[in-house]
């Protein structure tokens, strides 16, 4: 993946660290709901194991290296400013923890979460 030669030896970061990385960076974003993964990933989340790369797909490609994300958005927020926001803080974390550039950040929204019904009870019983 990401080689790095240095007078000491050689650094190889993984795909999985890209995963990994990009995943925490998209879920900072205010907005994003959830992150989307397969349904293996839903299982072993719910036996308790986090995992940050869930809803990120990374290929390394000839033209570089093109990173997807796969995300719910909460409903009301403009989906093209938090897809922006999104693109650029993956781009900067990647940048500023593995000093490698993307060609490509693409961010799919795979779904809209609504508040549950439950906040909205809360809200009406506080009002009255």
């Amino acid at each position: 993946m990401g080689q790095e030669e240095n007078g000491l030896g050689k650094v190889e970061i993984a795909p999985e660290v890209i995963e990994v990385i990009a995943g925490i960076a998209a879920s900072e974003i205010d907005g994003v709901a959830q992150m989307r993964g397969n349904f293996a990933a839903g299982v072993v989340e719910r036996l308790g194991k986090k995992n940050h790369g869930k809803g990120v797909k990374v290929e390394l490609s000839e033209e570089g290296i093109i990173v997807d994300i796969y995300c719910v958005m909460i409903f009301g927020v403009s989906i093209p400013a938090v897809a922006q926001r999104i693109q650029d803080n993956i781009r900067q974390a990647l940048l500023n923890m593995t000093a490698l550039n993307i060609n490509e950040v693409n961010v799919h929204v795979v779904g809209v979460q609504f508040e549950s019904v439950k906040t909205q009870e809360t809200e009406i019983d506080q009002e009255m």
